[in-house]
């Protein structure tokens, strides 16, 4: 093994970071229509999503969590807002994809691809962000 490899594994194995994701940010023109977008989306009451210091809205989630955020600090208070997620950076899991695609119709969302491979679609949300929803 050469020396800059070794030297890789030493960091790797003596890093304080963690291989662990704590949350993903969605940046969100709108907050309160991106917070009753995303809580139809994910069945999830809009009383369980509380805005927080005006741009964040933290979305109680089973694992990694999802934060929408107005992203102020990122591009949030230009006119045009922070720029969307234009390649479906997670995928939101599903065991009903047939019926998950059939819903997201039902609510007429944005649709980018149907069902690929038997396994996954995407969608964008109203601010043009991509989200993958996938077989589990």
């Amino acid at each position: 093994m050469n020396e800059s490899m070794q030297n890789s594994d030493n960091y790797a194995q003596a890093s304080p970071i963690k291989n662990k994701v704590g949350s993903i940010f969605i940046p969100v023109r709108n907050i309160e229509a991106s917070r009753s977008w995303y809580c139809r989306v994910l069945g999830i009451p809009e009383a369980d999503c509380q805005i927080m210091n005006g741009h964040l809205c933290p979305l109680p989630m089973e694992g990694t969590g999802v934060i929408l955020d107005t992203m102020p600090k990122w591009g949030g208070d230009q006119p045009e807002g922070a720029p969307s997620i234009d390649t479906p950076a997670f995928m939101l899991m599903t065991e009903d994809l047939e019926g998950s695609l059939e819903y997201m119709k039902k609510l007429g969302v944005d649709l980018v691809t149907e069902i690929e491979h038997n396994h996954w679609f995407v969608v964008k949300d109203p601010d043009g962000n991509k989200l993958m929803i996938c077989r589990e």
